[in-house]
């Protein structure tokens, strides 16, 4: 029986490497949505199937939590770190989705911007999560996880002059509260970007 709880075939750096892979997949989607305005429909269902694997990913991962006694770091990282990481794909998601469902044809320079910074910021938590296997390199994984946090106060920034320059040249009221959802979500998926980067600082500043 105790044999059945040691994580024989279960690596969790598996679990979050997949993850932060497909985000990176799917953010890379959401740029090319946002960069040509063509194809929305098709670019917006790959993004939900996209979120629909790291949804996938995610339960697995916290499925096994439950049945494994040894984990290579605290469990309860691992989940907070997993379920921020599935936040960012639901972001980005919720975002893609709104741009269908709204009908716009029309991107806005800002849109462009914040699905740029959130692509890089998402490239960087892929890049720290390969670097989290192996603990013997902590200062670039710290280095890697300011970098997220720069990133993440770029997407604020960007956020809030989205939100004046609606509000200084948008005529239309609807169109107004449908983009600053749309650009709330990806600041939102930026701010969970921030999160793992905190989570894993944690992690490396424990087992240092």
């Amino acid at each position: 029986m105790f044999g059945r709880l040691l994580p024989k075939e279960t690596s969790f750096f598996d679990f979050i490497e997949e993850h932060a892979a497909l985000t990176v997949d799917g953010a890379r989607e959401f740029v090319s949505l946002v960069q040509s305005g063509a194809n929305i429909d098709a670019k917006a269902k790959r993004i939900k199937e996209i979120e629909h694997e790291t949804d996938v990913i995610t339960h697995r991962c916290v499925e096994a939590l439950h049945k494994t006694l040894i984990t290579p770091i605290d469990p309860d990282q691992i989940h907070r770190l997993i379920t921020r990481m599935d936040d960012v794909m639901d972001f980005i998601e919720a975002a893609s989705e709104r741009i269908a469902l709204y009908k716009l044809r029309q991107m806005t320079p800002e849109v462009q911007d914040l699905a740029d910074v959130l692509l890089r910021a998402s490239e960087e938590v892929l890049a720290v999560c390969k670097l989290l296997r192996n603990l013997k390199d902590p200062q670039t994984i710290l280095k890697r996880c300011v970098d997220i946090n720069r990133l993440e106060n770029e997407a604020d920034t960007i956020l809030r002059r989205a939100v004046a320059r609606l509000f200084d040249e948008e005529q239309n009221a609807i169109t107004i509260i449908k983009w600053k959802e749309i650009y709330e979500a990806l600041e939102s998926a930026s701010d969970r970007c921030e999160d793992v980067a905190n989570i894993i600082e944690g992690v490396v500043l424990e087992n240092a």
